[in-house]
C-alpha cells in the first residue's frame, strides 16, 4: 500500500437512470487520507455516489479522477451492505480475493491468516462463510478487502442490521484499517457512527452534494437548512 495520499475527484458527475437523475453535477475532492462519512436521507444518492467513485457505475456525464487519471485505481476495495460470501471457508474467501489479485504461494497464505487475525476471526478460519453470523460475515468481508491492502476502502452501510456488539466490532475494525493507512469512505444512517468514526462528512440530498466539511463542524454548525433538518430527524 502506497504511503502517499492521492486525490480522488468527481467533476460535474451526473448519473441518470432513464429520466431519473440519481446524482446531479457532483463536484467533490477527497485527499485519500481521511475517514469520510457520506450522509443523507433515504434516496439521496449516497450509495450511487459510493459506487460511482468506486467505478461500478459509469457517470452519464462528468468524470471521476484517481490521482488525475480517469483509469480506475486498482488499489481500492469495496464492502457492500450485504456482502456476498462464497460457498467455502472463511479463509478460502480471503484466499480467493488474493488469487484474483495475483497473490500466490506463501504470500497469499500469510496475508489471509493475518487479515483474519486482525478482524478477530482467526479461530473461525475453517468455518463455512455462509453459516457465520451477520457480524462475522461483515468482518470477513472487511478482512477480504483489507488483505488486498487498498489505499481507499468504500463501505456501504457497514453496521446496518447488526446488533450493538457486532456493530462495535465492525467499527473497531474500521478504525484499525484506517490506522494502518487506508482511507475509508462510508455511507451510514447511524449518526453516532459518523460522529465517532469520520473526519469529514459529505452530505447528499436530492442527488447533490450540499455540504463537505469536517465532521466536527458539520455536526456543530451545518451550513444548509437541509442538513439542519436531517440532523433534527425531519428528513427520513
Amino acid at each position: 500500500m502506497a504511503d502517499a495520499p492521492f486525490p480522488l475527484e468527481a467533476r460535474a458527475v451526473t448519473v441518470r437512470f432513464g429520466d431519473f437523475a440519481a446524482l446531479e453535477r457532483v463536484d467533490l475532492v477527497l485527499d485519500g487520507r481521511a475517514r469520510v462519512a457520506v450522509l443523507g436521507p433515504n434516496g439521496a444518492g449516497k450509495s450511487v455516489l459510493l459506487r460511482t467513485l468506486h467505478g461500478l457505475i459509469v457517470p452519464s456525464a462528468g468524470e471521476v479522477l484517481w490521482n488525475g487519471s480517469r483509469e480506475r485505481a486498482r488499489d481500492q476495495a469495496m464492502v457492500f451492505q450485504r456482502p456476498v460470501m462464497l460457498r467455502r471457508s472463511a479463509r478460502a474467501n480471503v484466499d480467493y480475493a488474493l488469487a484474483i489479485r495475483g497473490v500466490r504461494g506463501d504470500a497469499r497464505r500469510h496475508r489471509s491468516d493475518e487479515a483474519l487475525r486482525r478482524v478477530g476471526l482467526a479461530s473461525l478460519a475453517h468455518r463455512p462463510a455462509r453459516v457465520m453470523s451477520g457480524g462475522e460475515q461483515q468482518r470477513l468481508a472487511l478482512a477480504r478487502a483489507w488483505a488486498l491492502e487498498p489505499r481507499v476502502l468504500f463501505l456501504d452501510e457497514p453496521t446496518a442490521s447488526l446488533d450493538p456488539a457486532a456493530a462495535a466490532e465492525v467499527e473497531r475494525v474500521m478504525g484499525d484499517i484506517h490506522a494502518a493507512g487506508t482511507a475509508i469512505v462510508f455511507t451510514t444512517h447511524h449518526l453516532g457512527l459518523a460522529r465517532r468514526a469520520a473526519d469529514e462528512v459529505v452530505f447528499v440530498h436530492g442527488g447533490r452534494v450540499m455540504e463537505h466539511d469536517s465532521a466536527d463542524r458539520f455536526f456543530r454548525e451545518p451550513s444548509t437548512e437541509e442538513a439542519r433538518q436531517y440532523l433534527r430527524g425531519e428528513l427520513p
